[in-house]
């Protein structure tokens, strides 16, 4: 297949960061999160009632495509018997500690050296990714001196459209100024990132090997990836050089 890619996006959960669990860090985010809030009700009552809360909130989400902010997450969603100003105020710390009960999320070993060689090759890298948190990703691009090899950074919490409807990727796009059929996008879902990056006609959509991703996805997979890796420096075999090996210059949008 002739590429004729500018930008390469990718997904982060399962794609470039993977989850490891870690009881202690994960009992210690459960009894960080009740304190902030002031728990009064047994530990284990609370925390069920807010995974059945949780996954409304997923199933509500996933079907309409719509990702609430934090502020409204915790405000509507998740505790709403509590006062909205004190629960709004801390909502972004409540949902790093939420994510940080299921683990710690490090990247993928090659993920670093990959993305660097991928730009000094002149490509235009950004990140489309559905997440309910608005500062986890940026913190983590800016503890591996990535800042600058990510524009644009498009997260579900922030522009409230999850993937896998077109207009995010259409959105990141934009941004940059390349057509969709310039860019190729890397996730680990057959149905959410292929999906979406297929109905957004990119050039050239990736799958990485991610065997738990596939058994956990109920939907039925109607389409198929140019590409599947097992791990992300495969991608410097895909991508020798970007056409015209100049990257893009960045617009405000």
């Amino acid at each position: 297949m002739k590429l004729n890619i500018k930008a390469i996006f990718f997904d982060i959960g399962n794609t470039l960061r993977v989850l490891t669990k870690e009881p202690k860090f994960q009992e210690q985010a459960e009894n960080q999160l009740t304190e902030l809030i002031g728990v009064t009700e047994e530990k284990e009552v609370f925390f069920e009632k807010l995974n059945k809360r949780w996954d409304l909130y997923r199933e509500q989400s996933k079907k309409t495509l719509v990702e609430a902010s934090e502020m409204e997450l915790w405000t509507r969603w998740m505790l709403p018997e509590y006062p909205a100003e004190s629960i709004a105020a801390v909502s972004g710390k409540l949902t790093r500690l939420w994510r940080d009960r299921d683990g710690r999320r490090n990247p993928r070993p090659d993920v670093k050296d990959t993305i660097v060689e991928l730009v000094k090759r002149g490509f235009n890298l950004g990140i489309i990714a559905n997440t309910i948190t608005e500062t986890e990703i940026p913190d983590w691009i800016i503890d591996d001196g990535l800042v600058s090899c990510f524009y644009p950074v498009i997260l579900s919490s922030k522009v409230r459209i999850r993937k896998p409807d077109p207009s995010i990727y259409l959105l990141a796009a934009r941004i940059l100024g390349v057509e969709p059929s310039e860019c190729a996008y890397i996730g680990d879902n057959p149905v959410r990132d292929v999906e979406g990056a297929r109905k957004s006609e990119f050039g050239s959509v990736i799958l990485i090997n991610e065997p738990n991703t596939v058994a956990n996805e109920t939907e039925h997979i109607v389409y198929e990836p140019d590409y599947t890796i097992d791990k992300i420096s495969d991608l410097l075999n895909i991508f020798p050089r970007a056409h015209g090996c100049l990257r893009a210059e960045k617009t405000t949008p």
